[in-house]
């Protein structure tokens, strides 16, 4: 073992010290607002018996027939939960609620980027979904079709998912920001006849052209035959006769009646189908059903950000992202809460727009990611120290391991120092919240804590042997859930071999990300299994070299890459953007701060510092591109990079 192996374990361990020595317990005023207040108990009952637990959470919900049995595992992995049962998502998201208090209560308050309001209590929206439905009934939708969804953060993308669903046919929702290549794929793989996009979108102060990009999309897939426009920005666009229709003109007609029946669906019949990245560079079609998802949502929005009846909750996603379907879209509503929705940037015109408008409707809970929060972060403190964000009890990260710093930063800053962080471990395939604390569960800065109650995660070998604490191993989950993916749209051989196959004896399901767990259980993920860079033949996470970067008082968000390396095999190459106002430090200073951080054997060979880092629109840097810039290679197809 060499002498840098050696300076990089204990650099660990002197981390995780540091962070368990920095354990945030919940103040007495969130323990005693705590609906589960001991977690522990809460998680063994689950483990105790776990299909009697998912019945039990299944069992606060409506149904319209109960199951014959609540887990079929006879065809693993293509498990079956609540089989028999019968139901619609839209039965618990908006129909139950016209029975109820709820009716009258606020289901969606929206502001535009220019500053335009719109608000839906669960009655308005209800009604405009059935409308809706009418309209794509008239269209010749109908059980197991397909519509592909195309637009901005409007009401009207909300409101086009829950009609879908409602007539018992299956949404994909194609992200706003996505290129026409990207949405073309997306309607051919699905074979959707039905498209429902808007003229643009404001971003920035600028209108995206969704429309021009729709109608090069139906151009180049060949399968729609109806497009529905909503008119959000007013911007010319073109109109093909006969295939063309305005959202506004098709809702004044008789058609667009305000009562639609809910179709009655089988617990495992499709709800929607949503694209996701794969390693081979084809976009995966993760599908879910109405009957577990319904369940896991609801759940695990309840028992991580424990709404209130009272509370108004932003998840700062996009509808078009899997935490948008779960947590804007159906998991509130499932729960009969108010939620919050912006269609803008969070620093447009003014790093202050988010403090402004938390401020303005009195938000309790902000979920977002922690791309967004370090891009804050560069505007120092004085921009959210202008508003009043004591309304907030609750905060979330999403999407990417979030650095200790920005984890400080957002607690300090943004939580006045009194509120817990929810760090939540999930992906598209899962459903939701997997890996997360609740209320009452103390934080480590860094650590998405446990598993939630009815979750098996551990950290493996190769082999499939539990890592001791600290060792870095393989993130599985170990037994089935609600919430999971039940295939790969038109591709089950493709399901079972990318989450199945390395643990095929154990039927244990691969998450793809690498990670650890401490002496406490808490887990820190690493990042992506190929996100992991060998140094010398030593695992180095990419998140853990960007951590000491960004603990670094000048930078603001890094990314790093492996590059080839003829003596160790990958050297590290960073990509450094500083933050507003500081000096430009030397290159050599942030190798020394790494060094410092975590050894030697993690010290980049190269630091670049540059104005902007390669995302996707939904804020994940894509570190091909920057390893084909590093290495003066082609960065192949960019159209779903951030514009």
């Amino acid at each position: 073992m060499s002498d840098g192996k050696l300076e990089i374990d204990k650099e660990r361990e002197a981390e995780i010290l540091k962070a368990e020595a920095e354990l945030y317990p919940p103040s007495p005023e969130t323990l005693e607002a705590a609906r589960i207040k001991d977690v522990e108990a809460f998680y063994r009952r689950s483990l105790d018996d776990l299909a009697g637990f998912w019945e039990e959470q299944a069992g606060t919900l409506e149904w319209r027939r109960r199951w014959d049995k609540v887990l079929d595992e006879s065809q693993a992995p293509f498990y079956k939960w609540y089989v028999g049962a019968k139901t619609n998502i839209v039965d618990n998201a908006l129909d139950r609620h016209l029975k109820t208090f709820r009716r009258n209560k606020l289901a969606l308050i929206w502001e535009g980027e220019p500053g335009d309001t719109r608000t839906f209590s669960y009655q308005s929206l209800h009604r405009e979904v059935c409308r809706f439905a009418g309209v794509l009934r008239s269209m010749g939708v109908k059980r197991g079709d397909r519509v592909t969804i195309y637009m901005g953060r409007i009401p009207e993308l909300v409101i086009a998912m829950l009609a879908t669903a409602k007539l018992g046919a299956v949404h994909s929702v194609v992200y706003g920001g996505f290129s026409t290549e990207a949405l073309a794929d997306r309607i051919e793989d699905a074979q959707s006849r039905v498209l429902v996009t808007a003229d643009g979108g404001w971003l920035r102060g600028k209108t995206v052209n969704l429309k021009q990009i729709a109608d090069e999309a139906v151009q180049r897939s060949g399968y729609v035959e109806h497009v529905i426009v909503v008119r959000r920005t007013g911007q010319e666009v073109a109109m093909e006769a006969g295939r063309d229709y305005w959202y506004h003109e098709l809702m004044s007609l008789p058609i667009a009646l305000p009562r639609c029946e809910t179709e009655e669906m089988d617990a495992e019949d499709p709800l929607f189908i949503l694209y996701t990245s794969g390693t081979t560079g084809r976009p995966k079609g993760v599908l879910h059903t109405h009957g577990g998802y319904q369940v896991f949502t609801s759940s695990t929005l309840r028992w991580v950000f424990d709404l209130k009846d009272e509370d108004r909750y932003w998840c700062a996603a996009d509808p078009g992202w899997i935490t948008g379907h779960s947590y804007i879209v159906y998991g509130p509503l499932i729960l009969g809460a108010t939620s919050f929705m912006y269609e803008g940037a969070p620093n447009h015109p003014y790093p202050n727009r988010w403090w402004q408008l938390i401020e303005k409707y009195g938000l309790n809970i902000l979920y977002t990611a922690p791309t967004a929060i370090r891009g804050l972060m560069r505007f120092a403190e004085s921009w959210p120290r202008r508003y009043d964000l004591s309304s907030l009890r609750l905060l979330g990260t999403v999407g990417e391991p979030i650095n200790p710093e920005a984890w400080r930063w957002y607690r300090n800053v943004i939580g006045g120092g009194r509120t817990q962080i929810m760090d939540t471990w999930w992906q598209t395939e899962t459903g939701g919240f997997m890996i997360s604390p609740m209320p009452a569960v103390p934080l480590k800065p860094g650590s998405a804590t446990r598993p939630l109650p009815g979750i098996v995660a551990d950290v493996v070998t190769e082999e499939g042997k539990s890592c001791g604490p600290n060792e870095d191993g393989l993130l599985v989950i170990k037994r089935p859930w609600p919430g999971m993916l039940r295939t790969v749209y038109g591709d089950p051989e493709r399901y079972v071999s990318q989450y199945f196959s390395t643990f095929k004896k154990q039927g244990w399901y691969l998450t793809g990300d690498s990670a650890r767990k401490d002496a406490d259980g808490y887990i820190w993920i690493i990042g992506r299994i190929d996100d992991v860079i060998k140094v010398a033949g030593y695992r180095l996470g990419t998140a853990e070299v960007e951590s000491a970067l960004v603990s670094h008082g000048a930078v603001a968000e890094a990314a790093v890459i492996g590059v080839p390396d003829e003596i160790k095999g990958q050297a590290i190459h960073a990509f450094v953007i500083l933050r507003q106002g500081v000096p430009v430090p030397l290159e050599e200073d942030l190798k020394a701060h790494v060094r410092k951080e975590m050894g030697p054997i993690a010290v980049p060979a190269h630091v670049s510092i540059v104005p902007v880092l390669p995302k996707t629109r939904s804020g994940k840097i894509m570190r091909r591109v920057l390893k084909a810039r590093a290495l003066g290679l082609p960065e192949g197809d960019i159209s779903t990079l951030e514009g």
